[in-house]
């Protein structure tokens, strides 16, 4: 397995901005993720597992950690009777493939989520009204200790989260699925995605939900609309005319950009409605929203 320095983590980010990985490397078999814990264990550095960078803001300075993105079979996909069993590098998108061919449902609505299996464990991804806790039936986490297959209660799986640590790699997953005619999952398939480009600026660099939705009648989205936000912008950063809860890369933007643009959305929500928004976004590197104060 080859690490490699000083990577530019920009290019592997949805949202097109970042600095360097102080070590990158692509472990493509549950042997090199051990391999890879082991090497950064010995130099004292973190680990960061990326995916497809979906759901992540990387800091202008870089990230001082090992960061991995899975390749090879732990970004492939398969199926086996009702199980759709893949590496947790597996895209959403080819997991619903392979779902779709074999005439197994309840994964579509994954669709709505650009990234990975294993990050989607990670945060127990959701939309339409379904999340990962729902269809998952274990996931083989690797760690210091070493490989460990753990259920969705030993994950810890709630609202858009889990108790997976840093240094824990989802290296592959095992969705539990359920028979359905392939011209209806498509059909749902087809539904979900319109429903997605019509509320969602699905043609621009974002990484994603911003917040959390708050325990309030407002959706996240619907709060920052409500205060005005749509089409905000700082530096290479705005608020989506389109969607309020997701950023786009206008041009040029820096983490610092849309840092400044989150911390004015959560001021602004605080000032309105006294909600305090939990960010959904994952930090990686030095990275973090400055205090509300009442």
């Amino acid at each position: 397995m080859k690490v490699e320095q000083g990577v530019q983590l920009d290019r592997y980010t949805t949202l097109g901005a970042g600095g360097e990985a102080r070590a990158f490397a692509k472990p493509s078999t549950v042997d090199e993720v051990e391999e890879a814990l082991a090497w950064a264990r010995e130099r004292g550095l973190p680990i960061v597992t990326i995916g497809l960078g979906s759901n992540m803001l990387v800091a202008d300075e870089g990230v001082g950690a090992l960061v991995l993105r899975l390749d090879g079979e732990l970004a492939s996909a398969e199926t086996r009777g009702e199980l759709l069993i893949a590496g947790g590098g597996a895209a959403n998108a080819v997991c619903l493939h392979r779902a779709r061919a074999a005439g197994l449902g309840a994964f579509e609505f994954a669709c709505a989520i650009p990234g990975t299996v294993g990050g989607g464990v990670r945060m127990n991804a959701g939309a339409y009204g379904s999340d990962w806790s729902e269809i998952l039936e274990r996931a083989l986490v690797v760690d210091e200790h070493g490989a460990c297959w753990q259920t969705p209660t030993e994950l810890g799986l709630s609202y858009r989260q889990s108790k997976l640590g840093q240094g824990q790699v989802v290296a592959r997953v095992e969705f539990r699925l359920e028979p359905r005619d392939p011209d209806e999952i498509k059909a749902k398939v087809a539904e979900l995605q319109t429903l997605r480009k019509a509320a969602q600026p699905t043609n621009k660099r974002t990484f994603g939900s911003v917040f959390k939705n708050p325990e309030h009648e407002l959706t996240a989205g619907l709060m920052l609309e409500a205060c005005g936000l749509k089409g905000d912008r700082i530096g290479g950063a705005q608020i989506s005319p389109r969607h309020a809860n997701f950023i786009e890369n206008a041009g040029g933007a820096l983490a610092a950009d849309a840092i400044a643009l989150m911390a004015e959305a959560r001021r602004r929500a605080y000032e309105e409605y006294g909600v305090e928004l939990e960010h959904e976004v994952q930090f990686l590197g030095p990275l973090a929203l400055p205090e509300l104060r009442s």
